[in-house]
């Protein structure tokens, strides 16, 4: 098929036309002139003031609710959570058994590594919480040993895996003055410190002080000390970080210094230790029954025999302490001393301990032993009238009065860390000289 000429020459025509027309209209037009997001923006009507307008891609379609994989159950979900708590007399044994749980569950978790045996020794009022599967084996273990403490026990197999977490206290500062008029635990009792915190503050002075025998009414006490919160909740006094006794009209002030070792002590402001080699008495008596005497009439065969020590009467099996380091020369029995120890400190003292009522753990002779160690109990063993502890102190083979020989003083801070304990003690002493000074305005009032 032919079309005709004049049809062929129109086309031609058009052709050539319409290419001229997008060869022009694509290198003349300038690069301004091209389509871009920035000149739609422009075109857009400006926002009104404080209108924005939100350019952001639109949230994904959310998966239907059916569609979605809930998570895999766990089998802790399914466990049963049983909680206990001890009661006066009981074991591990007599608990697992009123709450449903095996003997044999019991032998593992008390005989796992390394803290099974702490199972051993509960007390009344801590709780225990057990998770059990729907076989009745115990799966988990927490046993609260007090507010902070807690242990875990993680069954892996016939074994339970262990570990002890406890919880950071938080702590605020407590200010306590009281002035004795009868004893320190009176006053202190009258003034709101706890008998632990009071046992505290006689320990840092017992060196320079007789509680029993030097208390005079008008002496006083001030201390800065911590108390503990743990969620919002009090749960005990932490440290005694500042304090001074008034003895007398002696003035004694002891300060807490932890050194750079972490290790923690008391301490005068000038450096020296609050403590001595010795301590002045190593037991905790109710009262001197017969003081150092060197002419003394004996109470048994009324002839004057010396009384080259002091004895200190207590209660039957009242602890015993090492008044200073050393090493047990002999741990042994006669007719005339019931059990006693006797101890050498070095070249220079020798203290003795006797009628006991019995040792102290791993006490014998040849071992060492620790200033404050527990190394008896008071008895009336040997040739005694009643249930006391008779005390020796020996300086160089002479025997010497315990009450008033000069005790030699502990190690004080070493030069080197004098700077530093220097700054660290001088907030503390800033806090108690502040608090004296508003105790003494307001008994002035």
């Amino acid at each position: 098929m032919q079309f005709p000429r004049t049809h062929l020459f129109v086309v031609i025509i058009l052709s050539f036309g319409l290419c001229s027309f997008v060869i022009a209209k694509f290198t003349e037009d300038p690069v301004d002139d091209r389509f871009t997001s920035e000149s739609v923006l422009l075109e857009l009507p400006a926002p009104e003031s404080g209108e924005v307008i939100d350019l952001a891609l639109p949230p994904p379609l959310e998966e239907p609710a059916d569609l979605i994989t809930p998570p895999a159950p766990r089998p802790e979900d399914k466990w049963e959570t049983l909680t206990a708590k001890v009661k006066p007399g009981d074991n591990l044994a007599v608990i697992f058994k009123r709450n449903g749980l095996s003997a044999r569950d019991v032998h593992l978790v008390s005989h796992s590594k390394p803290l099974g045996s702490r199972l051993k020794n509960i007390f009344p009022g801590h709780e225990m919480t057990f998770y059990v599967d729907s076989d009745k084996r115990l799966m988990r273990l927490t046993y609260s040993t007090g507010p902070l403490d807690t242990l875990h026990y993680e069954r892996n197999g016939d074994d339970f895996a262990a570990e002890q977490v406890t919880a950071e206290p938080e702590r605020a500062l407590a200010y306590k003055h009281g002035t004795i008029d009868h004893s320190l635990f009176v006053a202190s009792q009258r003034a709101g410190l706890s008998e632990a915190l009071t046992m505290r503050l006689a320990q840092i002075f017992q060196w320079d002080v007789d509680f029993v025998l030097d208390i005079r009414p008008g002496d006083a006490f001030y201390v800065v000390f911590e108390e503990l919160y743990h969620n919002n909740e009090f749960i005990g006094h932490g440290n005694i970080l500042a304090a001074d006794f008034v003895n007398q009209g002696d003035h004694y002030r002891a300060i807490q210094y932890t050194d750079a070792n972490g290790d923690s002590d008391y301490y005068a402001p000038d450096g020296n230790s609050m403590r001595k080699a010795f301590l002045r008495a190593p037991v905790s008596f109710t009262r001197i029954s017969s003081n150092f005497n060197l002419r003394r009439v004996h109470p048994l065969w009324k002839t004057a025999r010396p009384h080259r020590g002091i004895d200190y009467a207590a209660p039957t099996g009242t602890p015993i302490m090492a008044a200073g380091d050393g090493k047990v020369q002999i741990a042994s029995r006669t007719q005339a001393n019931g059990n006693y120890i006797v101890i050498q400190h070095g070249q220079q003292f020798v203290t003795k301990y006797l009628h006991l009522s019995k040792f102290g753990r791993n006490v014998r002779s040849g071992s060492k032993v620790k200033q404050g160690q527990i190394i008896g109990y008071v008895g009336a063993t040997g040739w005694a009238t009643g249930p006391h502890l008779h005390y020796e102190f020996l300086v160089n083979g002479v025997h010497q009065n315990p009450r008033t020989v000069k005790l030699p003083d502990a190690e004080p801070i070493a030069e080197q860390e004098m700077l530093r304990f220097t700054a660290e003690i001088a907030q503390y002493s800033a806090l108690l000289d502040n608090y004296k000074s508003q105790v003494s305005v307001a008994l002035a009032r």
